[in-house]
């Protein structure tokens, strides 16, 4: 397993929360919680979800960090990867479905970066 790619798959998750949380929450989470025209129960369904991402891409970092400090732990990587593989595809496929380009989501390109230095760690 190659460590260096690990750290880098560990940094570019806390950037992911850092975007998620500082840039995405002024820009979705707030409008979400202003509106009133969605129904109550949607409305704080999709605040419940916007919370998990929040929780699993600060987790997701030390996930990585933890498999870095401890390599005999590839499992961990590899199921980490599927489910980043899954979540960028998620993003794009929810983005094409608005008819919006699938990089306007930064989930699209980041989980995408994050799930291919979790790849390239385990073959490189």
């Amino acid at each position: 397993m190659q460590i260096l790619l690990l750290w880098a798959a560990a940094a570019v998750s806390f950037i992911t929360f850092t975007v998620h949380t500082f840039v995405g929450g002024p820009r979705v989470a707030e409008p979400l919680l202003q509106n009133s025209t969605l129904p109550i129960a949607s409305k704080w369904l999709n605040y419940y979800c916007w919370h998990i991402t929040t929780i699993y891409t600060l987790l997701m970092g030390g996930a990585y960090a933890y498999v870095a400090l401890n390599p005999d732990k590839p499992e961990l990587v590899v199921f980490l990867s599927i489910l980043n593989v899954s979540f960028s595809i998620l993003s794009a496929a929810v983005a094409i479905k608005g008819k919006i380009n699938p990089f306007r989501f930064p989930s699209t390109s980041l989980f995408a970066a994050v799930a291919a230095l979790g790849i390239f760690s385990l073959i490189v």
